[in-house]
Parts: C-alpha cells; structure tokens; sequence
C-alpha cells in the first residue's frame, strides 16, 4: 500500500491536482479563524453549552454543521458554509424534472450545464442574502433562536447587520469558488470534499475529549467509563463503517443481451453485458431531507413554549420532537427517509428513459420486450432495491441516538458513527480513490484498490 501510495505522487500531474487540492482546503479551514467582529464568542459558548440545548439553537445549528460545510458556533465568515449552493443546486435539479425550459437546458450538453450552473450562482447568492441576514437578525434579538443576544452591544443596529449580511454572503460565494475551482484543476468533487473536511476537522477535538473523560476515570473495568466499553466503541466503529462500504458500493446486475446486426462481412453485437443499479441510488439526500424538515416542527414548539411558559403541551411536543431524542423524533425521522429515499430516486432514476436507451442502442433485458415491459421490469427492481436502500439509510440515521443512549452519553460521539457525517465520509472517500485509480491506470499503474501485483 506504501508503494501504491509513493506512486501516487511520482506521477506529475496527478501530484500536482492533489497538492491543489490540498492547499485549497488548507484556505477553507483558515477562514474559519477570521470571524465577525460584532458576535459575542461568550454569549455562543453559553448557549451552545450541553446545559442550554434546550433553547433550541444549539440541536439546530449542530446539525446543519454536519452537512453544510459550516461552523456557526463561533461567528466566523464562512458562518453559513457550502449549504446555499447545495440549496440552489437541488432546487434547480428538482426544477428540471417539471419545468420544461430548465429541463431542454439539462439535455443540451456541456453548453446547458453551463448555463445551469450560472444560474445556480446567481440563486446562491440570493439565498445566502437572505439567509444571513435572518440569521443575524435572529441572533440580535434575544429570544428569536436563542435566550440572549448573541451580538455585542452597540453592534445591534440595522447597518452592522447589512454589513454582517454582505461578509457571509461573500464568504459563501468565495467557499463555492473553492469548491469549482478543486473540480476543474484539483482532485475529486469540490463541494463533496469541503463537506467532508468540515466534518473531519470536527473528529480529532471531539474524539480527544472524550478519551480524557476515559482516561480521567482510571480506565478500569465496569462502570460508565470501564475500557471493555471503550473497545465494544472501537470494534462497532469498524464495523459501522465496513457495513456502510458495503451497502455504498452494492449494486443489483441486470442482465443486457446486445441484438446481433450484420456489417459487411462481420456479425457484430450478441454480447451479454450487465446494467448495475445501486442500492442505495439516494445517496445521503434522504437523510439530509428528513434531518432538516424534522428541526421545523422543534423550532416551532420551542418558540411557542418560550412564549406561553405554563402550556406543558408544548413543551411535551418540544421534547418530542428534540433532535435525537424521544420515539416520536425517530419514527418521524424513519418515515421520512423512506419517503424521500422513494421521492429521490423517483426524480434522479428514470426507467422510461433508461428502456428507451437500451431499444435505441439494440439492447434488450432477456425476457422482457423492449419499450413499456422493460421499463416497467426496471421500475419494479428499483422499487425493491429502494426498500433495501432506505431500510439502511433508516438504520444508519438512528444508530447516533441508540449509542448516545446506551453507550457514550455523548451524541457528539455517537454521530461518528452513524448519520449524515458518516455517510458523507465514506461516500467522498470512495469517490475520491476512485478518480485517483482512473488517473493512475490511464498511465498502466495498478489502482489503489487493485489487489493484484
């Protein structure tokens, strides 16, 4: 592996798209250290503290961090992360399927993905003016997201606002930059790989504390802090993981027999190929879905509970609906990825489409006529495959809050894993040993997932 990995780096163009990428990412993670002069670093450690979660700001904000790119805790300018773009990129994509103008641009080819991505520059912008400045405004006033101001006195006036509105919006707009510029000269997807580096930044503070609560409790057998739980952590983290690698890889093969034709002299086609569907076709946007449609229902509840202090109804649905907490939130959490695992796959996995390709190319599924059959042979596979794939989103999502509750303590901990971060770690990896092995077998190197020497 040493050797494939120095063989990585003595091809010249491929070391030069990796230290790219790398010093990219080094900018990424610096901008973090440059906040806005005006937020109050004390007011946030508070509320972000374990004993305020209640106030409805902290389970929020710590679960868009996850998927966003993002650090919100501590007031710096890339506050709002990567999440506008991915916003305007999934409004658009959603967009193509029913709108027909943006759909004729998204079978145009290169020319029209252009001029979608303009278009989605130009949606990001305006979502993260709009984002920012509720943001802002909602920190400024206590009560609107938190039990305090979160801003300095003397910086809570509309001016400072706008100006705090400006500086996010540039540092969302100077991340979505970065992340172009690692897909065009870099290695592997931008926007995936600042995703990932904002979770993995996260993994070595979270992980340090809590082996110093380990080691502060002696280390011995038994009790909340015994070492035989420190290794059932250690073995269920590899196999989370090995499991994950497995179903994101796993892959339904259907059979594709090619029609023989004559030319000339030559019979062509006959061959027996094989179309591959992926389990889980949705990726980690069902998860993604539920987690943010889920934080609507918690924020509302706790605001209302704020404001009418004797209603224990409210209450009891805010507790209900606290993020991680409670069988009401993983029911719903359940039922909407596997609503959103069939909605998604719905839009991205088109079996008319794909039938029609197959007639086109002289292709057909044994067994199955071409045209209607088939693509109603595709639908039914995928709808099963779907099942499977969304039972695993289902399961991954709720290991965070079984571990948190049975094991750590800690959900910081326990969303290592499972959930959302996990998901994208292993999904970002494999994508980017992937790219890397295409650059090196184009060049007759061995990949670095090939066994064979």
């Amino acid at each position: 592996m040493l050797s494939k990995l120095f063989t990585v780096f003595r091809v010249p163009e491929l070391r030069q798209k990796i230290l790219l990428t790398i010093g990219l990412l080094a900018v990424y993670r610096m901008g973090f250290s440059i906040t806005l002069p005006f937020m109050d670093h004390d007011a946030i450690k508070r509320v972000m503290s374990p004993g305020n979660e209640g106030t409805g700001l902290g389970d929020m904000l710590k679960m868009v961090q996850v998927f966003s790119a993002s650090n919100l805790t501590n007031g710096s300018i890339f506050g709002l992360g990567i999440m506008p773009y991915i916003t305007a990129s999934i409004v658009f994509q959603l967009l193509g399927t029913v709108y027909p103008p943006l759909e004729a641009l998204q079978k145009e080819g290169e020319s029209g993905r252009r001029r979608l991505n303009e278009y989605t520059r130009y949606a990001t912008v305006v979502i993260c003016l709009l984002q920012s400045f509720f943001l802002i405004r909602g920190l400024t006033s206590a009560g609107a997201l938190a039990s305090e101001s979160l801003v300095l006195e003397g910086y809570r006036t509309f001016t400072w606002c706008l100006i705090g509105t400006f500086v996010m919006t540039a540092g969302t707009v100077f991340l979505m930059w970065i992340g172009e510029q690692i897909d065009a000269y870099g290695i592997g997807n931008g926007i995936s790989l600042l995703i990932m580096a904002g979770i993995l930044a996260r993994m070595p503070t979270t992980a340090g504390g809590f082996l110093t609560g380990f080691m502060e409790g002696g280390m011995g057998l038994g009790g909340e802090k015994g070492v035989e739980r420190l290794l059932v952590l250690a073995v269920l983290f590899v196999a989370v993981i090995v499991w994950v690698v497995f179903i994101t890889q796993g892959q339904r093969k259907i059979p594709i027999q090619s029609a023989k034709h004559v030319r000339g002299r030559k019979v062509m086609g006959g061959q027996r190929q094989w179309l591959p569907l992926r389990v889980n076709q949705a990726g980690v946007m069902p998860i993604i879905f539920a987690s943010s449609l889920l934080l609507l229902p918690f924020f509302i509840f706790n605001q209302l509970a704020n404001i009418w202090n004797e209603s224990s109804v409210l209450a009891t649905l805010r507790d209900a609906f606290s993020p991680g907490q409670g069988f009401v939130y993983n029911l719903g959490y359940i039922i909407l990825i596997y609503f959103f695992c069939y909605f998604w796959t719905a839009i991205t996995f088109n079996p008319k489409d794909m039938a029609e390709n197959l007639k086109d190319m002289g292709s057909f599924i044994p067994g199955y006529r071409p045209g209607g059959r088939t693509a109603a042979h595709l639908e039914q596979v995928m709808i099963r495959i779907t099942y499977v794939g969304a039972a695993f989103l289902a399961i991954i999502a709720v290991i965070p809050t079984v571990i948190s509750t049975t094991l750590t303590g800690d959900f910081a901990i326990a969303s290592f894993f499972g959930g959302t971060g996990l998901l994208i770690i292993v999904s970002v990896a494999l994508d980017l040993v992937q790219k890397i092995d295409s650059h090196l077998i184009m060049r007759s190197y061995s990949g670095l997932l090939d066994t064979e020497e």
